[in-house]
């Protein structure tokens, strides 16, 4: 165990302002310290992971030998692209091991890991971003030249029922409204919601079982909804309607891919100091929903969120489109990954400082 000086000034090596993960560890390789970026990138609370074995977070990867030169030798090290797993990820990072001195005396390793499949993800929001927005512009324009005509049809329509006589011919009359009024209702369901965000303080978990009870008359018997949640995190500020129409939209899908037989899981977590939109925000939620079906389609996964694309023969494709322009609305984004037997999409939104995006 480190003495009293040496353990304070560990905590000084430690910032939760830097975005870089920072783990310290004394000479018997027992973590003393983690930063919150540290927290991020592996999910484990510092609370939990503090005075076990570095193996706690890096499992059996071979870095002990690496971590031995530097505390025998006083000499940094660098490890490239070193592929680890955290409770429910593989990331892959480059690590920096340096000596912790203090006062001359050598008292530990302080360990800088840098993700380098973080500018795949920035890459990746960014494209699922520019995707929304040349989508959101290419309906409103797709809506305005078919609202026009099929406003003018659907009145033709009423005005040529009104002047049948024979009821057999007013059936076709009513078959060209009913199609119509059908049509107007896709547009408006490409185009989205309009009605302005309601912020209000909202708990998460809330609106999941919300969502639960919705879904639940439609879930099959052979499959289970499984929940593991994080009973700490804070209230958010945003729109309920929005919150739920997102979820049920993501969960529909899910239910569609694992078919009469399978496992869904809603899962929350906290990423705190994390960068969404090119915006940092000091927290961050997580929610990811997960499902054990046969996994998206690989020549629609560039497109997935673009209106009228699905993997689903009776899906209109309109579904995760919607969700991620309320998700837009809200500062957040949609992100998901996928292979058969898991795909897991996560809905990230800002804990804080909501603002309505146009």
């Amino acid at each position: 165990m480190p003495d009293k000086q040496d353990s304070s000034f560990f905590t000084e090596l430690v910032s939760d302002a830097l975005s870089t993960a920072i783990i310290v560890l004394d000479k018997s390789l027992l973590i003393q310290k983690i930063n919150a970026a540290a927290e991020n990138l592996f999910d484990q609370s510092r609370e939990r992971i503090q005075q076990k074995p570095y193996t706690a977070l890096f499992g059996q990867f071979m870095i002990v030998d690496h971590l031995q030169y530097v505390l025998d030798n006083g000499e940094p090290q660098v490890l490239r692209s070193c592929h680890l797993r955290s409770k429910h990820s593989e990331i892959t990072v480059d690590c920096v091991a340096s000596p912790i001195l203090n006062t001359g005396k050598l008292v530990g390793v302080v360990l800088e890991l840098y993700r380098v499949d973080h500018q795949l993800r920035i890459a990746r929001e960014e494209q699922l971003l520019s995707q929304q927005q040349a989508t959101q512009q290419l309906v409103r324009g797709m809506a305005h030249e078919i609202k026009n005509p099929l406003g003018g049809l659907r009145g033709a329509a009423q005005l040529l029922e009104s002047e049948l006589q024979n009821n057999e011919l007013k059936e076709y009359t009513k078959i060209i409204i009913s199609e119509a009024d059908r049509l107007q209702n896709l547009v408006d369901r490409m185009l989205g919601s309009r009605h302005p965000v309601k912020h209000e303080r909202i708990n998460i978990h809330e609106v999941l079982e919300r969502v639960r009870k919705l879904v639940k008359a439609d879930i099959p018997d052979g499959v289970n909804l499984r929940f593991d949640y994080d009973p700490s995190i804070p209230e958010l500020l945003a729109d309920r309607d929005h919150l739920i129409q997102i979820i049920f939209n993501i969960v529909g899908n899910a239910l569609k891919a694992v078919g009469d037989k399978g496992n869904i899981l809603f899962r929350t977590r906290i990423m705190r100091n994390f960068t969404i939109n090119h915006q940092q925000h000091r927290l961050v939620l997580r929610l990811e929903i997960i499902d054990d079906g046969r996994g998206v389609p690989k020549d629609i996964r560039d497109k997935l969120f673009f209106p009228m694309i699905s993997g689903s023969a009776k899906g209109t494709g309109l579904g995760l489109s919607i969700a991620q322009s309320l998700a837009n609305r809200l500062n957040g984004v949609i992100q998901f990954e996928s292979k058969p037997g898991k795909t897991c999409f996560t809905l990230l939104l800002p804990m804080s400082d909501q603002k309505e995006t146009n």
